[in-house]
């Protein structure tokens, strides 16, 4: 705590002074008024940090100057019509008073010193677990210490946003408190409080001081129950899909749901899509007769509950069974449907051959068989109403990894500073990791995403499919083929020669063809016709 000004004691010393100022004003020769300056004239200083306060008397014949206060003192420098006195641990507001003698009269100065502190701390007092969106949430800011409380004040943040200001009371802590209605863009977001110490109105600068954020998270939740969906009509020892959902939840992520058959919670699967919450399970009861599902939703602190009844019956199977879930490539498989007596079961579409009897399939797992999928029929007749059950169940098969050479070409001719994509392709179970290197030096491609070709690509790469299952390499030839337009130019002009020569050269020939002809006439001699040279 800072004190707020001096000692009891001092104000007896500050009234003599006062009278004695009242009392004895020394004047010069003509009336002139002396008066004892006292500076720095209501200094500002820090709480805690020493002050040098310099006494000045302009009197002719000035007599000694003194220093009136509760702090601890010393001096710091005299001379004819002055003293300076250093004060020590200056904590508290206090009026300081100076006095001298001139003429053999007492003359007094005054000088009142404000001290300044900041906050200790600053808080924003803790925030709800939640709060509904749109209604009204007081956030108080705590201020702890700080001085002076007329030039401090309280600035509520919502992020880097200012919300609201106020000044800083005179209580110990100072508790400022704002009013806010958050909506739903506010959930996470933080808010803080900040002080501001304004003092440059005495010449120096504005303080601040920022708490430490606190998250606001906001809710919103309809007023509607969950939707339960399930069959009215169940089976006992066979388990059956529930569905519960509710729309208008906010947020849907924070949202918590639950599904119980009569005592017993079930293990659900809850998906959360926009602001719609859905939770799915498989539920089985061992006893017939009436019983109740319950689907609780809880937001924030508020919570929707949906109660519905379900009939249980006896009609046991169908089951479905792998011999191996997760079988290794060439292992036998066996499939197993069956159910209890009186019913008739159907495996992938080949019943059994009496009601009451299993249907089986074997196989011997391939690569085909991953992920491949069995369908088990049970049909009961009961009171001539026939009552149908399907149960399915996935193969997964574990083999090594195979390149797929179909879409990886073994040979690629690609033209420079073009964009391709090397489409090589590796199927497995588990799947495996597939990169193309180049021999030598050991250079990646990118494989399945476009990428420049540069003409130092050329080479051979190996591709390698690698998974805990083995291992599958091919090589694969790439042949990046330049631009040179200098190539081009030479290519065109010798094509241009070619063309000239033979240009030139027909035209020789269609001369000479004609001029042969031209050197050949008739001449009569005989009644046969005759060629002569001439």
């Amino acid at each position: 705590m800072m004190p707020s000004g001096p000692p009891p004691r001092v104000y007896w010393t500050l009234l003599i002074f006062l009278l004695l100022a009242c009392c004895q004003l020394p004047t010069g020769a003509q009336g002139q008024t002396y008066q004892l300056r006292v500076e720095p004239k209501d200094p500002v200083v820090p709480f805690g940090k020493p002050l040098v306060v310099n006494c000045s008397l302009d009197c002719p014949s000035p007599g000694l100057i003194s220093l009136e206060t509760a702090l601890s003192k010393e001096h710091h420098g005299r001379g004819l019509g002055w003293a300076a006195f250093r004060l020590t641990n200056v904590t508290g507001d206090m009026e300081l008073l100076c006095s001298g003698l001139c003429n053999k009269s007492q003359v007094v100065g005054f000088s009142k010193i404000t001290v300044y502190g900041f906050p200790e701390r600053v808080e924003l007092a803790p925030l709800p677990l939640w709060q509904p969106v749109g209604e009204h949430l007081n956030l108080s800011c705590l201020v702890f210490g700080g001085a002076p409380r007329d030039h401090l004040s309280v600035v509520l943040l919502h992020q880097e946003e200012e919300l609201g200001r106020q000044p800083v009371g005179k209580e110990e802590p100072a508790k400022v408190t704002f009013m806010v209605q958050p909506r739903r863009e506010d959930h996470g977001t933080n808010f803080s409080c900040r002080s501001e110490l304004d003092l440059r109105s005495q010449g120096l600068e504005l303080f601040q001081n920022t708490s430490a954020p606190r998250k606001l998270r906001t809710f919103a939740m309809p007023k509607t129950a969950p939707r339960l969906v399930f069959p009215r009509f169940w089976e006992i020892e066979t388990s059956w899909p529930v569905n519960c959902s509710l729309d208008g939840l906010f947020p849907a992520s924070e949202a918590h749901i639950q599904l119980a058959l009569g005592n017993q919670m079930l293990n659900a699967t809850v998906v959360r899509h926009a602001d719609t919450l859905t939770a799915t399970a498989t539920a089985k009861t061992q006893q017939e007769g009436t019983q109740e599902i319950v689907c609780n939703v809880t937001l924030g602190v508020e919570k929707r509950e949906t109660r519905e009844n379900l009939f249980a019956y006896s009609f046991q199977g169908p089951n479905l069974n792998l011999s191996e879930s997760n079988a290794t490539e060439g292992t036998p498989v066996t499939v197993t449907c069956a159910a209890g007596p009186r019913v008739q079961v159907m495996l992938d579409g080949v019943p059994a051959a009496v009601p009451g009897q299993p249907a089986q399939l074997q196989l011997k797992a391939t690569e085909k068989d991953d992920r491949r999928t069995f369908f088990c029929n049970a049909t009961l007749k009961v009171h001539g109403v026939t009552l149908h059950r399907n149960r399915s169940v996935q193969l997964r098969v574990l083999y090594g990894p195979t390149i797929d050479r179909a879409k990886c070409p073994q040979r690629l001719m690609w033209k420079e500073k073009t964009m391709h994509i090397l489409q090589c392709q590796a199927r497995g179970n588990p799947n495996p990791q597939l990169q193309c290197l180049r021999e030598g030096s050991k250079f990646k491609v990118p494989v399945g995403i476009p990428f420049l070709v540069l003409l130092n690509y050329s080479g051979t790469y190996s591709c390698q499919a690698a998974s805990s299952r083995g291992m599958d390499k091919m090589l694969v030839m790439m042949d990046v083929q330049g631009r040179n337009p200098v190539t081009i130019n030479i290519a065109l002009g010798v094509l241009a020669i070619l063309g000239l020569v033979t240009l030139a050269t027909a035209s020789v020939y269609v001369f000479w063809v004609q001029r042969q002809r031209d050197i050949y006439h008739l001449k009569p001699r005989s009644s046969r016709w005759r060629l002569r040279s001439i």
